[in-house]
């Protein structure tokens, strides 16, 4: 149609290009379309025709100027797009200009167009030296906002580029990360692809497989395609797809059916209409343009008269094919005259179905964008009126200057373009659900908006149908998720998404899902049994809570009511002969000292504090070496007593009471002064072993210094030792001066209880290196008490009649 202002449009109407053959002979035919008619894409030229009759008749925009417009049919092919782009670059002008002067009466202001990425980067390459801007309603190759390489571009759909990163979102958000992949063998295909699986590999995503495929490709191609997605094992397969392309790979599929698979499709094809008679595709989800209302529309659409159709040899065929009947005088063989009772508001078709306007909106906001563009160049508004002059000749430079600047709204959607030409980036989430009659219905499910912060670009308010009807995520994984308590191993030679689960090692810990590390815990806590948290270790200690520590305090008192129930027989006996006879006063101060030894391995039980730990070393050291200087002192006195006897001895004036006192209270006093410089120096104190148990915490004395240990431990050693020595001297006395027996074999027990202590203590572990040590001294004071007093007891209680003096001397001379 003729105007004052042309607009050019270029849409995929048909399917295929007319392959020609050159014989060289004859000059060519120009390249021609065949196949099919896409009934959605003369739905997009016809809009693009209504969208222009809207602006001639409106008296706001472009008053008094009327637009025409030359749409073409390009097949989706570069050849024709070429053919078409230097047809509206030059017109259609038999005369050849050869003046500097070019009229250019024949040039376009701008073009809408083209549906396909690739036909419209060939076209941007030409039309641009001619300064002619572009506005494609469908091209969406990232590639195109690349203003170096094609300037004149504009485009009201959003790149690929966002589409890409919202596809990648949308996996990632179901939790797939193992998917395959399909596309185009096209630069919308190619380029779109790129940009997912880039955006797929920031997120975490994994692809087995990805293949490309075109629709003028043989079959075999299709066909090993198909077979890859069959024996995949990822349950999703993301298809980046143009429409055309997707329809010969479904239609493959349909012949042998895969196993159950979840289609996540780009806009090109999960919106388009026509592609939802593949049923087995049901629960498909995918990005789509925001669904649009455009008031006349489709009254515009089935306003198809005769005479309409007749005129233009496009509708003309489109009716043919749709009624499948043949217009005019001559009709074919396999079809019947149309007679007139053709109702196009009955036919099923993608042509008249407006209910998902999405592209189709797209086409009229672009014819809108370059009327706004002519707008701005050609009237001026002057005192609240609108003056357009129509006798104004503008170049194409003028329309794309004005083109960059463009923003209004219309219908109420808005229209702009940002620096790369590209409009803002909205989509909604598609859903391919069953309605209740059976048939696959395309179901708006929920919005995607690049603007919002991550994590909340996704809004869906819908229920959404997954494969085969389900109503649960499907799940597309390599590898199950690996549970806190285990990190993952990849296996060797696959993508990172596949990989084994191994438990932490000991002593770690992961609480994370999907963790690709263990840590350790901190030295005081360890691992529960999943390790997946960690506790803090349980303290261990000898308490008076558990049976050792109350076995052990049990056989502590008892031995010192032990020993205090035999100083009260001593007591209450203390003018008999035995007692007298066997030095009273080193006896009792004897047995107080095993009371007191009995009394000190009761500090070695329950929590260890600093003066606990100082006093339990400390009070053990001087108690057992008051106990061996009694034991000595009484030695002594047998050793001396035997010596008096003998005559012209005075030898007992030298080792009376006194000196007797004298002997204890140096040797004690030896045993205190090293205390002392024990606890001074570096005293013991308690700490928490972590180094025997690694799974718990010892609580224990350590040493502070442990010379000065062995020091205490080594002095009450050589007292004991020189104490065996003399009795083993006194063993042979007469009968009833023979205390030197008991103490002999006392200091035997007492000996052998302390060497055996040594390697004992050293290797024991934990608490039962102090169940050892408390063990020793109850086992050595026992000894004492048992071999040196028990006889004594026995005839006191048991044999009165031996405990005479008469019975004691008579014994002697016998």
């Amino acid at each position: 149609m003729d105007g004052d202002y042309v607009i050019g449009g270029v849409f995929s109407i048909h399917h295929y290009m007319n392959a020609v053959k050159h014989n060289y002979t004859t000059m060519p035919e120009p390249p021609s379309c065949t196949g099919s008619i896409d009934s959605r894409e003369l739905r997009f030229s016809r809009a693009m025709v209504y969208a222009i009759e809207e602006i001639n008749n409106s008296s706001e925009l472009l008053p008094g100027i009327k637009l025409g417009y030359q749409i073409h049919d390009s097949c989706a092919a570069v050849p024709l797009a070429v053919h078409v782009a230097f047809q509206l670059s030059n017109g259609l002008d038999p005369v050849f200009y050869t003046s500097d002067n070019c009229s250019q009466s024949g040039m376009v202001m701008a073009i809408v167009g083209e549906s396909g990425s690739t036909p419209s980067i060939s076209m941007s390459r030409i039309i641009g030296s001619f300064n002619i801007p572009q506005v494609s309603h469908y091209a969406t190759c990232a590639c195109l906002s690349n203003k170096q390489q094609y300037p004149t571009f504009f485009r009201t759909i959003p790149s690929d580029q966002f589409q890409a990163d919202a596809l990648a979102k949308l996996v990632k958000h179901f939790g797939w990360t193992w998917i395959g992949a399909v596309r185009s063998d096209s630069d919308y295909g190619n380029n779109g692809m790129a940009s997912f699986l880039e955006a797929a590999q920031k997120e975490g995503i994994c692809v087995e497989y990805s293949e490309s495929f075109y629709r003028t490709h043989p079959r075999s191609r299709i066909q090993r395609v198909a077979d890859v997605i069959r024996r995949s094992t990822a349950m999703v397969v993301v298809a980046f797809a143009a429409s055309g392309d997707m329809r010969i790979l479904l239609e493959e599929l349909s012949r042998e059916p895969s196993p159950p698979r979840q289609w996540i499709g780009s806009e090109a094809w999960v919106t388009d209409s026509d592609m939802l008679k593949f049923s087995f595709c049901a629960g498909a989800i995918g990005i789509g343009i925001e669904q649009s209302v455009i008031p006349g529309l489709r009254e515009f659409l089935l306003d198809l008269s005769p005479t309409k159709v007749a005129a233009s040899p496009l509708l003309t065929e489109f009716w043919e094919d749709s009624f499948n009947c043949k217009l005019g005088k001559s009709a074919a063989i396999d079809k019947s005259a149309c007679d007139g009772s053709e109702d196009i508001k009955t036919l099923q078709s993608p042509y008249t179905d407006t209910s998902q306007l999405r592209i189709t909106n797209m086409v009229y906001k672009a014819v809108y964008a370059i009327a706004h563009a002519i707008h701005n160049a050609v009237c001026q508004d002057t005192n609240s009126k609108t003056q357009c002059d129509k006798f104004t000749r503008i170049e194409s430079k003028q329309v794309l200057n004005q083109l960059k600047k463009v923003n209004f709204s219309q219908n109420g959607y808005d229209v702009s373009f940002d620096a790369n030409g590209d409009p803002v980036a909205s989509y909604e989430l598609v859903n391919w659900q069953k309605s209740e009659s059976g048939s696959t219905e395309l179901v708006t499910v929920g919005h995607y908006d690049a603007s919002l912060p991550v994590g909340q670009e996704f809004r869906i308010n819908r229920n959404l149908t997954w494969a085969e009807g389900g109503t649960q995520v499907p799940v597309s994984v390599c590898s199950d998720s690996c549970p806190p308590g285990t990190r993952k191993v990849l296996q060797k030679g696959k993508p990172i998404c596949c990989y084994d689960c191994i438990p932490c090692p000991e002593g770690e810990i992961s609480n994370a899902t999907d963790s690709s590390d263990c840590f350790p815990c901190h030295k005081e806590f360890w691992p529960n049994a999943e390790r997946d948290t960690c506790l803090p270790k349980p303290v261990e200690f000898l308490s008076f809570d558990e049976i050792l520590g109350i076995i052990l305090a049990a056989f502590s008192v008892g031995g010192a009511c032990l020993a205090i129930i035999t100083a009260a027989v001593f007591f209450r006996h203390r003018t008999s002969p035995i007692v007298r006879a066997n030095n009273s006063e080193l006896s009792f101060l004897l047995l107080f000292s095993l009371t007191l030894c009995f009394l000190c391995s009761l500090t070695f039980i329950g929590a260890p504090s600093d003066w606990s730990c100082m006093l339990r070393h400390t009070a053990f050291g001087i108690t057992f070496v008051l106990c061996i200087s009694c034991v000595l002192g009484k030695t002594i006195v047998v050793l001396m007593a035997f010596k008096a006897t003998l005559p012209g001895s005075n030898v007992m004036k030298w080792f009376g009471p006194p000196q007797q006192r004298m002997t204890v209270v140096s040797f004690t006093f030896i045993q205190v002064l090293i205390c002392t410089i024990w606890l001074v120096v570096s005293p013991p104190f308690p700490m928490k072993n972590l180094t025997i148990y690694k799974e718990r915490i010892i609580l224990e004395c350590a040493l502070g210094s442990a010379i000065g240990f062995w020091v205490v431990l080594g002095y009450i050693g050589l007292l004991a030792v020189f104490c065996f020595l003399l009795a083993v001297l006194a063993r042979k006395l007469p009968d009833n001066f023979n205390e030197a027996k008991l103490i002999t074999f006392s200091m035997l027990i007492f000996c052998a209880v302390w060497i055996t202590f040594i390697p004992a203590y050293v290797s024991s572990p934990g608490k039962f290196t102090v169940a050892v040590e408390i063990f020793a001294i109850l086992a050595s004071s026992f000894g004492l008490i048992l071999c040196i007093f028990a006889p004594k007891c026995f005839i006191i209680l048991f044999k009165p009649e031996k405990n005479t003096k008469k019975h004691l001397m008579n014994k002697n001379q016998s």
